[in-house]
């Protein structure tokens, strides 16, 4: 139709284009140039020209009720436009759907009465329909493919670094050479290490496929200084033998060059497994130490066996079970108040068995474990009638949960690092208690000399219910930690009064510094040993060790020196 509309114009009006003044650098082109082509040229360019912002409108149109062959050509019309970003991203994620009535596209939130809809656009508001009022955009493999890329490339020049980042792995799956050239040209202007170092990687990726020798080979070099799982695959590739026997890689040179950068990678991860073993070893050390902590004081300083130390933390971490019930929409402001709370609890419950029972028992360790043991079951039969027998789950909050991810072979738990921190907190917090209070100080009075301190005026009865009081109340504390990393439930304490003991008896009895010491070395001497002799196996042969340590050492690592302690 274009050209039939300009031939008719040039048989008319032959002479309105020679009329037409050109710069003088163009004249001469346009001169030599036959009429014909030069019309031919304004009628295939004039479509192109024509181009409004209606397009927009009929790619939504295309997406919303197109096929799917049409719908691809709607994703690529829209991936043009950074606005469309949310819309492709609701249709990545399944979530796009076309409101019926008004013929348009909304984004759904599943709820109660059906579907919470936004514009796709503009993200305002709109209102709850029932489910049958919108039909979803549905997509297949191929869609789902162009789509992840797309919306790569948009995000690519995002603000946040983490969102462009995660847009360079995006599209790195699907790599061509518009997605290699978009990289290279954000790889100019990048300011963010993380992500400058993926798009890197990408483009070294495929530096390796190249047929220039030197360029794959100053690919290899670069590479074997990137700790990533997609480096270490392609470099295994290039070494390893097909099933007839030949190397993937023909070029003997570039082979050896890929073993040695793969020797060099494989070398910092045995480096990253040991640091990640350490790393839970102390986090296994913090929940031994928070668990013993407390008995340190009760057994290492009044001499009290108590059996109902493990029921004690069971009381804290039911308390942060309670909290989270209280406050079901605070998950975190509930985890933080339970620690006073665990605290009170266990302690009022620990100054009650003290005044109740053990009172009557000091100086015959043999009836107060017996005593204990009771009451342990006690409270677990409490806890039972309250709560049912069924383990209870303590949601953890999103501060707590995931993990700290340094590369592809490094992740530190984040739930971990915060009781590792907490145990160091409680720890420092029961340290200053001891030697900065009134209390601390004739706590060690009476461990140290009962009757010189009777003399002196202590009350030492007093003394004593605080003392089991404040232990206690650790234990407690220990509980709210332990109800994020495991069940909450009638055995809880029971796992851990052993290894309780074992730390106390290890670091040295009475010794708050000795109990930790002791509490990380058995957690990472643990974790070492579990994957070359089972947890089980693991835990026996710590105990053989401590067995006979002891043999060796009667009073522990770091004894109690002075006449007292002697005696």
């Amino acid at each position: 139709m274009p050209s039939l509309i300009f031939r008719t114009h040039l048989k008319t009006s032959p002479t309105r284009f020679k009329s037409t003044p050109f710069p003088p650098s163009h004249s001469g082109v346009f001169k030599r140039l036959p009429r014909f082509m030069f019309a031919l040229m304004l009628a295939i360019s004039l479509p192109c020209l024509a181009q409004t912002p209606s397009d927009f409108n009929q790619a939504l149109d295309l997406l919303r009720q197109g096929s799917m062959q049409d719908r691809e050509a709607a994703i690529e019309q829209l991936a043009i436009e950074p606005q469309s970003l949310n819309l492709l991203q609701a249709l990545q994620d399944g979530k796009l759907f076309e409101l019926k009535a008004e013929a348009k596209l909304v984004i759904a939130q599943e709820s109660n009465a059906g579907y919470q809809l936004s514009d796709a656009l503009s993200s305002a508001a709109l209102g709850e329909v029932d489910r049958s009022a919108v039909s979803k955009i549905n997509l297949n493999n191929k869609l789902r493919g162009n789509l992840r890329k797309l919306i790569g490339q948009l995000q690519l020049n995002a603000n946040d670094a983490d969102v462009r980042l995660t847009a360079v792995k995006a599209i790195s799956k699907e790599a061509d050479s518009k997605v290699l050239a978009l990289l290279r040209q954000r790889l100019s202007i990048e300011t963010a290490p993380t992500v400058k170092q993926a798009i890197e990687q990408i483009l070294l990726l495929q530096d390796m496929d190249s047929t220039d020798k030197a360029v794959r080979i100053d690919a290899i070099n670069q590479l074997k200084s990137h700790d990533s799982q997609d480096v270490v695959n392609r470099l295994q590739a290039m070494t390893e033998q097909n099933s007839e026997g030949e190397f993937q890689e023909a070029d003997s040179d570039i082979r050896n060059l890929a073993a040695a950068a793969l020797s060099n990678i494989q070398a910092r991860i045995q480096a990253y497994a040991a640091i990640e073993t350490v790393f839970f070893g102390l986090s296994l050390g913090a929940v031994l130490v928070l668990s013993a902590i407390g008995l340190a004081i009760t057994f290492g300083v009044m001499g009290i066996i108590n059996m109902a130390h493990g029921e004690l933390m069971m009381l804290g971490a039911y308390s942060t079970y309670v909290m989270q019930q209280l406050l079901p929409n605070h998950l975190g402001l509930a985890l933080i108040i339970s620690i006073p709370v665990a605290f009170l609890v266990s302690a009022l419950v620990g100054v009650a068995i003290e005044r109740g029972i053990i009172r009557f028992l000091y100086g015959r360790p043999l009836e107060t474990l017996l005593a204990t043991f009771g009451v342990s079951l006690f409270l677990q039969q409490t806890v039972r009638s309250i709560f049912s027998p069924l383990n209870r789950s303590v949601a953890t909050p999103s501060w707590l949960s995931g993990s700290w991810q340094i590369n592809d072979f490094l992740s530190l738990t984040w739930n971990r690092f915060y009781i590792l921190l907490f145990c160091l907190l409680v720890f420092t917090a029961l340290l200053q208690i001891l030697k900065r209070t009134k209390l601390g100080l004739e706590v060690r009075a009476v461990a140290q000399n009962r009757g010189m301190a009777r003399a002196m005026g202590i009350p030492t009865a007093k003394v004593d219910a605080m003392t089991f009081g404040l232990g206690s109340g650790i234990a407690g504390v220990a509980g709210v930690a332990l109800s994020q990393i495991t069940n909450v439930g009638p055995n809880l304490g029971q796992a851990y009064i052993v290894d309780s003991f074992m730390v106390v008896v290890f670091g040295g009895v009475g010794n708050l510094f000795g109990t930790l010491v002791a509490g990380f070395t058995l957690g990472i001497a643990n974790k070492f040993l579990e994957p070359y002799a089972g947890a089980v196996l693991a835990k026996i042969l710590v105990l053989v060790f401590i067995i006979l340590f002891i043999q060796k050492r009667p009073r522990g690592l770091f004894p109690q020196k002075g006449r007292a302690a002697e005696a």
